[in-house]
């Protein structure tokens, strides 16, 4: 009864009721959100790299990856840079790269001190093969991939692993020149057959690609492999800490073996569980065939968790900032649910986004003995002081909500109360006051709306004529609906896409 009572007073009474309590309300300290301290050799000239392969557009585990590293360089007021993985020229492409700076740079804006193509490096890191080959390190390998994959199986070594330096030398030059197609030669590292880590098991540090790349053009034909590029570009960078999930934890090893057998600095290496996002596909192939098919629209799909997404439904980059630093360095796979990003995303937004009245499947409601009031002040948010004035004409809910609440009284939201019809699209007005009966939204001066679903479908409705003051990716809140994103203005059509409950 009390509950009843207190609801039924406006903003202000209540505020000037509770004003004499409010000192019995303990203060609560807020704790800066930060993340936790990392054992590093050193925390001076820190120097940490982002490094995606632009072969697809970033999603929202890339991010987190990105933000750590990003976040930890600030920490330690060191340096960030972006180093582009661009050595399998069958994959990358300049659209990539460019998706990903506009990404990193206007979505989630953070500011990297440089970039650097690993590309640009082939020469170099030709020259690192080559000292490898001359300390008999290395050899040219023409075993089939399906014999190679055997032998470092059952741990033997292959033939090939017997020649002479010299040999070795003679035929990666020719190798270089072109002379093996694809899948007949590789370089391989001399590792230890009989490691248990298979990773150690004479790995390919170079392969053949006859493909144009989107940088280089034809320049190159063979290709360095991750392993055998990653510690040599990484310790020329200078980087001194990088932050990396737990699934290349067994090629650390491999990497500090090439690191020692060409003198390179080492650097600190920090791991944490892979981020799992649940229910969304992230598989660069899989998202290609889906738009290629028209059944997405693009990259920026909705029922994906690409940053192009995400970023189109109005998912804030403060909110997979906080995502990061609530999840932080935990060693177990992190399974990210959307409604994990999306309560984050709420608590950011509800204190801005203002309020708008949307009605599903529209229908016209005749009322009867309605009061004479030709338009109504309304709100825009409940903890602004401005207001939007709706002129009052024709009334139109939602069918859902007729359908609910016939034969019911209920409650226009910010107007008065009406008694549906039972059986007709009628209704009779009751009263002023605010009752405790169920509210709904409606519109009199209604603008054409579509909003766009994470499913992907669109739903038609109607709402109130003051959404024409709003701007090109302004994120409001439909009462009673949920959060969504003006995307598009055509000429009687306002889209948008729906960001969430």
């Amino acid at each position: 009864k009390i509950v009843n009572e207190t609801n039924k007073l406006s903003k202000e009474e209540k505020e000037k009721q509770f004003a004499p309590l409010e000192k019995l309300i303990p203060e609560k300290e807020e704790k800066e959100k930060t993340l936790p301290e990392i054992e590093i050799k050193n925390t001076k000239n820190v120097i940490t790299r982002l490094a995606p392969e632009p072969s697809k557009y970033p999603h929202l585990g890339h991010a987190m990856s990105f933000l750590l590293n990003y976040l930890y360089a600030k920490k330690y007021n060191g340096k960030c840079f972006l180093k582009f993985e661009d050595t399998n020229p069958e994959k990358v492409a300049q659209e990539y790269v460019d998706g990903i700076i506009e990404d990193i740079k206007n979505y989630l804006e953070i500011k990297f001190d440089g970039i650097r193509y690993v590309s640009d490096d082939m020469e170099l890191l030709y020259d690192y093969a080559e000292k490898i080959i001359e300390m008999n390190k290395a050899f040219m390998c023409f075993c089939d991939r399906d014999k190679m994959q055997d032998l470092r199986h059952k741990g033997i070594e292959c033939e090939c692993r017997k020649k002479s330096v010299k040999i070795n030398m003679e035929e990666w030059k020719e190798f270089l020149k072109g002379k093996y197609m694809k899948g007949e030669a590789v370089l391989r590292l001399k590792g230890d057959m009989k490691s248990q880590n298979h990773v150690m098991r004479d790995p390919v540090i170079f392969r053949a690609i006859d493909a144009t790349h989107y940088r280089h053009g034809d320049k190159y034909k063979i290709w360095p492999m991750y392993d055998f590029y990653n510690p040599i570009v990484d310790s020329l960078m200078g980087v001194t800490l990088i932050l990396r999930s737990n699934e290349f934890e067994l090629r650390v090893e491999l990497q500090n073996h090439i690191k020692d057998l060409l003198k390179l600095k080492k650097q600190d290496i920090v791991q944490y569980g892979r981020f799992n996002v649940l229910e969304f596909t992230t598989k660069g192939r899989e998202i290609r065939d889906l738009i290629d098919s028209g059944e997405y629209i693009g990259w920026d799909d909705p029922r994906l968790i690409t940053l192009k997404a995400l970023k189109r439904r109005g998912i804030t980059k403060e909110a997979i900032y906080e995502l990061t630093e609530q999840v932080g360095l935990s060693k177990k796979q992190i399974h990210i649910d959307f409604d994990m990003i999306a309560a984050i995303n709420r608590k950011i937004i509800d204190k801005t986004a203002n309020r708008y009245s949307f009605v599903e499947n529209p229908i016209k409601l005749e009322i009867e003995k309605k009061p004479n009031i030709k338009s109504v002040e309304i709100p825009l948010h409940p903890d602004k002081k401005e207001k939007q004035t709706v002129k009052i004409n024709d009334i139109y809910i939602s069918k859902k909500d007729y359908e609910e609440y016939r034969g019911k009284e209920i409650r226009l939201l910010h107007l008065y109360n009406i008694q549906l019809d039972k059986k007709e699209k009628k209704a009779n007005f009751t009263s002023t006051e605010n009752k405790d009966i169920p509210r709904i939204n409606w519109v009199s001066n209604p603008e054409k709306v579509s909003i766009l679903m994470p499913n992907g479908e669109k739903i038609e409705g109607a709402a109130e004529s003051t959404i024409k003051t709003l701007k090109y990716n302004e994120v409001i809140q439909f009462e009673r609906f949920g959060f969504v994103k003006l995307d598009k203005k055509t000429k009687g059509q306002y889209e948008f896409w729906f960001t969430h409950k």
